[in-house]
């Protein structure tokens, strides 16, 4: 059997508590952790930098092709004509999202790629200057 633990304030904790602190405390570990390795000087690959956006913007593009060939179909096919008619706006906008998002998503991360530069610049002065 297990006694309750006493604390400072004479109040009694379970063991389960006790369990809670210290499951608490690593997640607190793992995520300071992981703070860190973003100002590690690293380089990578554009490719590592811009693969993200880059795949949205090509498969929305293909999205966008693929929504003009179906509404233009709705022109020319007279057999099924309103199913062109209700899926190629629907692919034409879904892919000209998708398109600006990742038109969108890039200067965003060029803008962080400068900040992070920047702030690592200045945290290296203030080393030099404070040790």
């Amino acid at each position: 059997v297990e006694t309750p633990l006493k604390s400072p304030d004479g109040s009694e904790k379970s063991p389960q508590s006790k369990e809670l602190l210290t499951s608490n405390t690593a997640s607190t570990l793992c995520i300071s952790s992981r703070s860190e390795s973003v100002w590690t000087s690293a380089s990578r690959s554009k490719w590592d930098i811009y693969h993200k956006p880059v795949i949205v913007l090509s498969v929305g593009g293909a999205i966008f092709v693929f929504g003009i060939v179906i509404t233009s179909l709705s022109c020319f096919q007279i057999k099924n004509k309103h199913v062109y008619k209700l899926c190629g706006p629907a692919l034409l906008s879904l892919g000209l999202m998708l398109l600006v998002c990742g038109l969108v998503w890039i200067p965003i991360i060029r803008k962080k790629q400068k900040q992070r530069q920047n702030s690592q610049f200045l945290q290296s002065l203030r080393s030099f200057f404070f040790n």
